[in-house]
């Protein structure tokens, strides 16, 4: 199914029935009075993320964290089909429940087999990082989880019924920190915001090149096209590559639904170095590509975290998301030009400009070719971010910053 028609879904359909089991939740909650402390010891937490690969990724951390407050328990995560690979592969998680979105009938089927998973484990604690999806919100009701955790923006507060405890969601702050914060709630003070290395749980694939390789991803998914720098670009890109590194291979990558547009970048480059590879890797074989190059070159999504994670050098471009929240990285270099509408991604559903990302045109092919010289030749010089020092809790009793709960 499109991401558009499920957009429309969610918004014309989901989204006013969640509004009404919102205050019918409210009402029951009032009669029943349910105790929904924090302060014990759970034996089941479910964590959910049905899009958005990058985000899984960035969420690891919370996870560790998870895992290190609550040793015992069985911690279960909930998601689409598409990233059952990357989940298996994270050592905090003991169970993933899986939903197919790939089709109105299938997503139907498996989301009525998921919601009978999970009231038969009946977790005691259950965690939405969905933001806008009034999907993943009706789905963490009826999961019937005794303390039900989400996000809020300025306008989400409606939810405050349906979720027990809402922790705000802070564009200015990295995604994983933002994610870290709702572990904080449990007691946990982890500070250890390392990304989880994917490559850990990966065979190496064997069909490696045996010279040097730069990964070229030109995608985005469909959750945001508006982050895609641009065929035509990337394309000039690997040119100017393919003469300044005569013996490196460029493999450009990207999923089975995105090798159009990846056949479309390497159009007319009739270069023995150049292979589009796109559709043809599992994930398990794209993160070991990635793992073993000597440079990625992507716009702002999941092959991009993936690089984060096993810690390859990347020349990463950013537009509608701000590098704030993701590209705070020592071995990456970020080029994000801050025009006054960005970042959009988390305020809009459809960015203001309409798919006239000016954000990403304003990025030049030599800026971009540049950068990937300074890490090709040795020239790079790692820099942090600097960021002013967050604070998480408040000074009196240490209360987790952030967090609103349901008044009965």
């Amino acid at each position: 199914m499109k991401t558009k028609h499920q957009l429309a879904i969610d918004n014309y359909l989901i989204k006013p029935i969640a509004f009404l089991m919102n205050f019918l939740v409210r009402i029951v909650g009032k009669i029943l009075s349910i105790d929904h402390n924090l302060n014990r010891d759970f034996k089941k937490i479910a964590v959910c993320k049905f899009k958005g690969m990058g985000s899984i990724i960035q969420a690891t951390p919370m996870l560790e964290a998870l895992r290190k407050q609550f040793p015992d328990a069985e911690i279960i995560f909930v998601s689409t089909k598409a990233n059952a690979t990357v989940l298996k592969k994270i050592d905090s998680i003991d169970t993933v429940v899986c939903l197919n979105d790939k089709g109105i009938f299938k997503l139907i089927s498996t989301t009525l087999s998921a919601l009978y998973q999970l009231v038969k484990k009946r977790p005691d604690v259950y965690i939405d990082l969905e933001i806008y999806s009034n999907f993943s919100t009706l789905f963490t009701l009826f999961t019937f989880s005794k303390n039900r955790i989400g996000f809020y923006l300025r306008s989400s507060s409606f939810n405050m019924g349906i979720y027990t405890h809402m922790m705000f969601f802070n564009n200015n702050v990295p995604i994983s920190e933002v994610y870290l914060q709702i572990s904080r709630l449990f007691g946990t003070n982890h500070t250890k915001n390392k990304l989880f290395p994917l490559h850990k749980n990966t065979p190496k694939y064997n069909a490696i090149p045996d010279q040097k390789y730069i990964i070229v991803n030109p995608n985005a998914s469909d959750l945001r096209l508006e982050r895609r720098w641009g065929a035509d670009k990337f394309k000039a890109l690997i040119k100017q590559l393919v003469v300044a590194y005569p013996s490196m291979q460029i493999l450009v990558v990207g999923s089975k639904d995105e090798r159009p547009y990846s056949t479309k970048t390497v159009e007319g480059i009739n270069h023995p170095n150049v292979k589009n590879i796109a559709g043809k890797t599992s994930i398990d074989e794209l993160i070991s590509l990635i793992h073993h190059a000597t440079l990625v070159i992507t716009n702002d999504t999941g092959p991009m975290h993936i690089a984060f994670a096993c810690e390859t050098p990347t020349v990463c471009l950013f537009g509608p998301c701000s590098p704030d929240q993701y590209g705070g990285n020592a071995y990456t270099t970020v080029i994000y030009k801050k025009v006054f509408c960005s970042p959009c991604v988390h305020d809009f559903n459809i960015s203001p400009c309409n798919g006239d990302n000016v954000c990403m045109k304003l990025i030049s092919v030599d800026e971009v070719f540049n950068s990937a010289k300074n890490h090709l030749d040795d020239q790079f010089e790692p820099k942090l971010m600097h960021q002013q020092q967050t604070i998480y809790y408040s000074d009196k009793g240490q209360k987790t910053l952030g967090l609103v709960r349901r008044t009965l």
